[in-house]
């Protein structure tokens, strides 16, 4: 067998009622939600387990939210044994890989990924930033159309390179509209305006990146005990300043996501392994590499189910 990875989800795969199996499987879970409670001084698992909807989708709440899912099945797998060669999260998955890794624990990063959300909430006023999925376009050619419009005044650029052919842009509402026009003029498949509450992962973002870079000044960060693949540039960080930079950066940087996916596999990493919500980074592994075996746990059920076919490998 070759090795393993585990992945964790962003933004977007937020669901009301997450954990709540977790929880009425295993009772001692219930210690996660209780530690993300005390840490914040509000009742997050509420409104993960009760919501409403759109308390939950307020991004100072999603991130610790999707932080707390992601360690509560990391909890629930101890038991049986299955510990990744490799880690790495889509954006705010990151913070989860690094409490995977034991760079920075729970506590600490429940309580940054909160500020980070709230930064970010705070970083451009509602209805100035905006973001959008443009489908069937090369990386290069839209990169040409990012740059063009940003050089005309207004301010694009990519912001999640998520698999072959699935790029999401994110600036000014100007500049993502010019830039999602130019993108159909030149060929691209489909775009898509997406609901967000801000342009995340552009330049847009670096008052939220500066504000961050304080609070990381005031938590520990270790050298991870598991190699890190790193958003902002695709490769492995263990270095503990390394990890503090990149954090960092990735607030106003692209993640490179489908070229996480590729490096994972030139390190030998055949299993990936989604842990938390949703299923979403699982389908653009795939899109990326049909022939590995991936995994998305949420649940005592699925990951009982992957442990078995494991097993049978």
């Amino acid at each position: 067998m070759g090795k393993i990875a585990f992945i964790f989800p962003g933004q977007g795969s937020q669901f009301v009622g997450m954990g709540q199996s977790l929880i009425e499987n295993k009772q001692d879970l219930q210690r996660v939600f209780n530690i993300a409670d005390e840490k914040l001084g509000y009742s997050l698992s509420d409104i993960m387990l009760k919501g409403p909807e759109d308390m939950l989708k307020r991004t100072e709440n999603t991130q610790p939210a999707l932080l707390t899912m992601s360690v509560a099945v990391l909890e629930a797998m101890k038991e049986y044994d299955i510990t990744p060669d490799y880690v790495a999260g889509h954006s705010l998955g990151e913070y989860s890989a690094l409490v995977c890794a034991k760079s920075i624990s729970f506590e600490d990063a429940v309580h940054t990924v909160r500020q980070r959300g709230l930064f970010m909430e705070e970083a451009v006023p509602a209805g100035e930033g905006a973001m959008a999925a443009i489908l069937g376009m090369d990386r290069h050619a839209l990169l040409e159309v990012t740059e063009e419009v940003s050089n005309n005044g207004g301010s694009v650029q990519l912001a999640n390179l998520n698999c072959p052919g699935q790029i999401v842009i994110s600036g000014t509402a100007e500049g993502v509209g010019k830039a999602s026009e130019l993108a159909k003029e030149k060929g691209a498949k489909r775009v898509i305006p997406l609901q967000v509450s801000g342009p995340f992962h552009s330049s847009l973002m670096k008052p939220a990146a500066e504000k961050l870079s304080t609070v990381l000044d005031e938590i520990t960060i270790s050298e991870a005990e598991v190699p890190v693949i790193a958003n902002v540039t695709a490769d492995v960080v263990t270095n503990s300043a390394e990890i503090k930079e990149k954090l960092i950066e990735q607030v106003y940087s692209p993640v490179l996501w489908e070229d996480t996916v590729r490096r994972l596999l030139d390190l030998g990493v055949d299993t990936f392994v989604e842990i938390g919500a949703g299923n979403v980074l699982s389908g653009l592994v795939r899109k990326v590499q049909r022939r590995v075996n991936v995994y998305s746990i949420s649940d005592i059920e699925s990951i009982e189910a992957m442990v078995t076919k494991m097993k049978g490998e």
